[in-house]
């Protein structure tokens, strides 16, 4: 834990926390009579405060972007893609403690699980040490690399096309459900369909902008599956 500690920059008051943020659901229930909890709650938190720490970020650091745009960049960051590499770049796999048929899965190497393990970190150093300390490291692992994570985030209908594409006869529509405001200020809702099942909502001040924003939103899920 230790060396993780090292790499994380933040050494923890209760060491507790970190031992729960590395310990999966498959290890848990292998060892329910030991009453050992998993990371899910610390993910659901976790998920909650890198959402608030970045949109805080975006917003006062692109002042100049539309919300459509803040929208995209947001999920580009905090999704499970981007949280593989942090996870990656920490080595997380290997500190994690998972049940042995998740361990012969191949789970330590799963972006999924990978990616919610970082969330869960995050969450243990926000409830040991605070926000500002889970700022830090969101700050350093995912915000100094906004510029690369920006320039792939330009167009989410395309990356969402190009997701949905890898099995065949997959079919993805944009339906209007719902428009509000003055002609000089409407906002456009969009729903994005895959094969006729709702997957994805977006707002934006054009029916473009919110289509984006509805196929950043389908991202966001798809990848938490």
């Amino acid at each position: 834990m230790q060396t993780l500690e090292e790499k994380l920059g933040y050494r923890f008051h209760n060491i507790a926390l970190l031992e729960n943020a590395l310990t999966h659901s498959s290890y848990a229930n292998e060892h329910r009579a030991l009453g050992i909890d998993n990371n899910e709650r610390l993910e659901f938190l976790g998920d909650s405060v890198l959402g608030m720490v970045v949109a805080d970020y975006l917003f006062r650091n692109f002042p100049d972007l539309p919300e459509g745009d803040l929208t995209r960049l947001r999920a580009a960051l905090v999704c499970e893609g981007n949280l593989y590499v942090v996870a990656s770049k920490l080595d997380l796999g290997s500190y994690l403690k998972l049940g042995k048929g998740e361990e012969l899965g191949g789970g330590r190497n799963r972006p999924s699980i990978l990616a919610d393990a970082v969330e869960s970190v995050l969450a243990a150093v926000y409830l040991d040490g605070g926000i500002s300390c889970a700022r830090r490291l969101i700050q350093h692992f995912i915000l100094d690399h906004i510029d690369r994570v920006h320039e792939v985030s330009k167009d989410n209908k395309t990356a969402l096309q190009e997701i949905v594409q890898r099995k065949s006869g997959q079919v993805l529509t944009y339906e209007l459900v719902d428009e509000q405001g003055p002609n000089h200020a409407k906002v456009f809702r969009m729903e994005v369909q895959l094969n006729g099942k709702g997957i994805g909502i977006g707002e934006g001040h054009s029916k473009k902008e919110a289509e984006q924003a509805a196929a950043a939103a389908a991202i966001q899920a798809l990848q938490k599956k």
